[in-house]
């Protein structure tokens, strides 16, 4: 443990410079006395680490001393750094030894690199904590072709030409300016502005993807996280978006989910069917997809949905009462 938390040291000593004992003692995790005891003993194994008194003071490395840790490719680092830029460190309690680990990736890589990865990082994001979305993992078939075209995009910040697929449209060619990629349920989202507007794709419905060699308009830091939360508030709350208590046989519900934008709470009846909280694109989607379950479905509120299927059942019954009508 004490051999780990050395190298740890070191590394954050050679890629952030000059650092006090209190700053060092945060960052490890360990008390102050605890790191005076360290610098100590890296002094007497013959690591240059020297002490500057004063108000700015602290400790640092002797200029040129570098730290070796082979068998990492850029794009390996890379996707170590991705990795770490999600909420795996607040699992298993490991934030101290993924912190550790990033640390040693970064200083893995050439100098020339070193700012393009930890940057390349910044523009994706591994499941964030939101409700959008939020249903069982759906994994989804996106071509390596178009995930390539996408990345390369987005990380060299160059615009991006996409054959895109929107539900009920017609599939168009559009420019866009790529920010960043984000993955919820295995789901992943091309975050965008397009002619200035912000724009989300979701990635399996691009059916094909051009890197132009034009820059992208966008901002040179991102805070994906805050991004997407703010895009999602949006999404959910705007336009004629509704919201639907539904019972359902669970022989259906993946395809119920399949219609819907998202499910904010599932619950088991006492007779086995399934009770979803779910939001539609409108009144008419709505409709639309409660008919194609039939009996299957049930949708308890709001009521204006209820009388709508009443009103449409009922119109139905009429067409066909006279069994003879040929």
């Amino acid at each position: 443990m004490r051999a780990d938390r050395l190298v740890s040291l070191v590394l954050l000593l050679r890629q952030r410079g000059r650092l006090t004992a209190d700053t060092l003692a945060r960052e490890l995790e360990v008390s102050t006395r605890t790191v005076l005891r360290d610098i100590e003993a890296l002094s007497a194994a013959g690591v240059p680490v020297y002490a500057e008194r004063g108000r700015h003071g602290g400790f640092a490395l002797l200029p040129g001393f570098q730290t070796e840790l082979t068998g990492l490719n850029h794009d390996e680092a890379l996707a170590l750094l991705t990795a770490g830029s999600g909420r795996g460190e607040q699992v298993f309690g490991l934030g101290s030894a993924l912190a550790s680990a990033m640390r040693k990736v970064v200083d893995a890589l050439p100098e020339s690199h070193r700012a393009t990865a930890s940057d390349a990082a910044q523009r994706f994001l591994v499941d964030p904590e939101t409700d959008l979305l939020s249903r069982r993992p759906a994994t989804e078939e996106i071509p390596d072709t178009t995930m390539i075209e996408v990345r390369r995009a987005v990380l060299a910040g160059h615009k991006l030409r996409i054959h895109y697929a929107a539900t009920g449209q017609t599939p168009q060619w559009r420019t866009v300016d790529p920010i960043g990629l984000v993955t919820v349920r295995d789901r992943v989202y091309l975050l965008a502005t397009r002619s200035g507007a912000d724009r989300t794709y979701r990635l399996s419905r691009v059916l094909d993807a051009e890197e132009l060699p034009e820059a992208a308009e966008r901002p040179n830091g991102v805070d994906l996280d805050r991004i997407w939360r703010e895009r999602s508030a949006r999404f959910l709350s705007g336009g004629d978006h509704i919201t639907v208590l539904v019972r359902v046989n669970p022989a259906r519900r993946e395809e119920l989910l399949d219609t819907a934008l998202a499910v904010r709470a599932e619950a088991s009846d006492a007779d086995g069917w399934l009770r979803l909280e779910v939001t539609f694109q409108d009144s008419r989607h709505a409709e639309w997809a409660m008919w194609q379950l039939g009996t299957d479905a049930e949708a308890l509120a709001p009521q204006s949905l209820r009388a709508s299927l009443r009103h449409r059942a009922a119109a139905m019954a009429t067409r066909y009462r006279d069994a003879s009508r040929t």
